[in-house]
């Protein structure tokens, strides 16, 4: 196929968690013939979890990439058209609107969900990302049962970082939280908790100036911002939890967001400020962040949309 001719999409869903997946059964089955391209990371976050107990309908819980299995094969099942690719840019100044995926096959279509999710953030020091997978991890419910027994850090100073830090205290002998600032963001009680458990041991005013390793994290080197010196702890696992960034940089100039990215939706419903573009999931919703929340507001999406193309003659 010549790539520089644009296809014809009825309805076209960017992204494929939980959001993104459940649209496609529910848009499937109203026979929108919707395409979903999936994205840098098909399955979206939970294929980086391991297992998960808050799934309803999963009794004995279920393991995160094998649930998002279950989720793409309904989703192809009802018949959806499932795609490796990347969105890379979009032009939604008219309809039909315009999506590149991997920067040269365009897609145009009148109808948009964008279910792309959200990625956690990172410190941005070198030796983060050369020993992540190694003792370095952004997901401590997902890899602390490897540091059973053992001494780790985290970092960050909000809700996220408390119950990542308590999770880890279960599991770990000393756990080194590392807090910017003199004070925490989370809620008092998730502070109450952190400061009663005896094996959290909290650094103020501190900073990671180097995650020290060659093949594995040996250690942490802190900086104690008002005094300057530094600090050096013997760790095995070395957390981030500082926090998520919504995947909305390609709509950003088109659609209304707050000042973190986030996609603004009409309360109650997937729509956006433009119509026939609609957001589900965790890039639109930085409260919950759950999987079934995200499912919820795909099928939101995918129902928005159908009454969208049916209002408009389009279906």
């Amino acid at each position: 196929m010549d790539t520089t001719t644009p296809e014809q999409v009825q309805l076209l869903i960017i992204g494929s968690g939980p959001a993104g997946y459940t649209a496609a059964v529910y848009a499937a089955r109203a026979n929108l013939k919707p395409v979903l391209y999936q994205g840098i990371q098909p399955g979206g976050q939970l294929t980086i979890t391991t297992e998960v107990e808050n799934y309803p309908g999963f009794p004995d819980g279920v393991q995160g990439p094998e649930l998002m299995i279950h989720f793409e094969k309904q989703a192809a099942r009802m018949g959806a058209d499932l795609r490796y690719g990347l969105a890379t840019k979009v032009d939604l100044t008219q309809q039909p609107y315009k999506v590149w995926i991997d920067e040269e096959k365009i897609i145009e279509t009148n109808a948009i969900i964008i279910a792309t999710g959200a990625s956690a953030k990172w410190l941005g020091i070198e030796s983060e990302q050369r020993l992540n997978g190694y003792g370095v991890s952004a997901c401590a419910v997902c890899d602390g049962f490897f540091f059973r027994g053992k001494e780790v850090a985290i970092v960050g100073a909000g809700d996220t970082a408390a119950e990542e830090a308590l999770y880890l205290s279960k599991l770990c002998s000393t756990v080194h939280m590392i807090i910017r600032r003199d004070e925490m963001r989370a809620s008092k009680i998730m502070q109450d908790r952190v400061k009663a458990t005896p094996n959290i041991k909290i650094y103020w005013n501190s900073e990671t100036d180097e995650i020290i390793g060659d093949k594995a994290v040996e250690a942490v080197r802190l900086k104690n911002g008002k005094s300057g010196e530094t600090t050096q702890i013997p760790i095995k696992g070395f957390f981030v939890a500082i926090g998520h960034q919504p995947n909305s940089d390609i709509f950003k100039g088109f659609l209304d967001m707050d000042e973190a990215g986030y996609i603004q939706t009409v309360p109650g419903t997937a729509k956006t400020n433009i119509e026939g573009v609609f957001a589900a999931g965790d890039v639109q919703d930085k409260i919950y962040r759950q999987a079934v929340t995200a499912a919820g507001s795909g099928c939101m999406a995918a129902l928005d949309a159908e009454r969208y193309l049916s209002e408009k003659g389009l279906h």
